[in-house]
């Protein structure tokens, strides 16, 4: 643990391009071009991460703005994802979840079960938040740790099954979105599609931005449809002529530099995936193992900042008016573009979808949400991680594989063996569907 923790101390920036360093080595890309390699996807990571921190300096304290104004009357406090994370590292399954399900990945790649190496070693804390909650039911430590891991399984399943999508969506092959949240909506947004499939009206859209662009032309470009959101948020939050432009700015700098930053990752990838190819094509008679990323990685396509700043508004509408809703959206609001990043591109960039698609996810996260209130409060409490009088929790926690893993772990033994069973079919089914994608493409 010591070892691990020493590793999670360098930060993603550092421990994410040090483990592609080695990749890239073993697949034999040359040490220098290895270095090169993995240093680019990490200074990608760092613009990332300034990006990411626009959201933090501009739009949330929009959101308190706005909390304040209008005086929501929602008794569960939503404390983001970053404190949530440190709750679930913090418990027993906390301190065993890195290395069990580091060893689970190993295993179910050499047998085949999955494609991704999951490198997102950050985001595991989404797979120790349900077994804590199993821990707490059960008090089976155990039965905990078996439930986490089969929600890291799932995930895993995801990624194989979205991997082709989010390849050429993004423009990099040998990647996938592991992440544990992400990968979660991916049965929800896929069922959607499906049905809007069978609507006339969702089948024909073309609402994507090349699309909106020709019929309105500049009123559809990013940049000029940034400046009208900050316009909203700012009317919303009250902001005065200094503080609004200051925010619509800052909208529109979210919408243009998550772009930027995301191309310097994918010019690191590219050597990697191009490595990857012609090393499992001389050993492994071109079986494909797929780079699990975290996914902030998606958050370069612009319908997804665009939805996801929308949708800010729109989620709090919703936490107000959904009956049986208790939690009050705060620390977790201004980040909602993480929520429905999947679903642009599940849906193929289609605006109209996208947005119907994330309002119906954030109506379940928010129901997820209030359900696992009372747990995650007894887990916080028992960290010390919050200081808030009454209960917690936050959006992060709307995570349906969560709940459904959660409810089912419960049971205990019996339980755990009812997800295993539904697991291994699921397994079966992602593998068959993965190399139809791959042998029609």
């Amino acid at each position: 643990m010591g070892i691990i923790d020493y590793f999670l101390s360098l930060g993603s920036t550092v421990f994410v391009p040090v483990v592609l360093i080695i990749i890239g080595i073993i697949l034999g890309q040359g040490i220098l071009r290895a270095i090169r390699s993995g240093i680019m996807v990490g200074v990608g990571f760092i613009g990332l991460n300034l990006a990411i921190s626009l959201i933090s300096d501009i739009l949330e304290p929009a959101v308190n703005e706005i909390m304040q104004r209008f005086n929501f009357n929602l008794t569960v406090i939503d404390i983001g994802s970053g404190a949530a994370a440190g709750v679930a590292f913090s418990t027993v399954v906390g301190a065993l979840i890195i290395p069990a399900v580091f060893l689970l990945n190993l295993v179910l790649l050499v047998i085949g079960f999955t494609r991704t190496m999951n490198i997102d070693i950050f985001n595991y804390s989404h797979y120790a938040f349900t077994g804590a909650v199993v821990h707490l039911m059960t008090g089976s430590i155990v039965i905990a740790m078996g439930a986490s891991l089969i929600q890291a399984t799932w995930s895993l399943l995801s990624a194989d099954y979205t991997a082709k999508k989010v390849q050429n969506t993004l423009g990099v092959d040998g990647i996938s979105i592991p992440q544990g949240y992400a990968a979660s909506t991916v049965p929800l947004f896929t069922i959607l599609e499906k049905i809007y499939n069978r609507i006339p009206f969702l089948r024909n859209s073309k609402l994507d931005l090349s699309y909106l662009q020709g019929k309105i032309g500049m009123f559809g470009d990013p940049i000029i449809i940034g400046v009208m959101l900050g316009i909203i948020l700012a009317l919303l939050a009250g902001y005065n002529f200094t503080d609004g432009s200051n925010l619509m700015m800052g909208v529109v700098a979210i919408i243009v530099l998550f772009p930027r930053m995301v191309k310097i990752i994918v010019e690191g990838l590219l050597p990697i995936s191009e490595s990857a190819k012609g090393f499992f094509n001389k050993y492994f008679k071109g079986k494909e193992v797929f780079i699990g990323l975290d996914s902030a990685l998606t958050l370069g396509l612009p319908i997804t900042q665009i939805v996801g700043t929308m949708l800010i508004p729109i989620t709090l509408i919703l936490a107000v008016i959904l009956p049986g809703n208790k939690v009050l959206p705060l620390g977790d609001l201004a980040f909602v573009a993480f929520f429905t990043c999947m679903a642009t591109i599940i849906h193929n960039n289609n605006i109209l979808k996208t947005i119907i698609s994330g309002i119906l996810n954030m109506i379940i996260v928010l129901y997820v949400a209030s359900w696992f209130a009372p747990y995650f409060s007894s887990l916080a409490e028992g960290s010390g991680a919050t200081e808030i009088q009454g209960q917690t929790t936050a959006l992060w926690n709307g995570n349906i594989f969560d709940f459904i893993i959660a409810n089912i772990g419960r049971i205990g033994y019996v339980g755990l063996i009812i997800l295993i069973l539904i697991t291994i079919p699921i397994g079966f089914f992602v593998k068959k569907k993965v190399a139809q994608q791959y042998t029609n493409n």
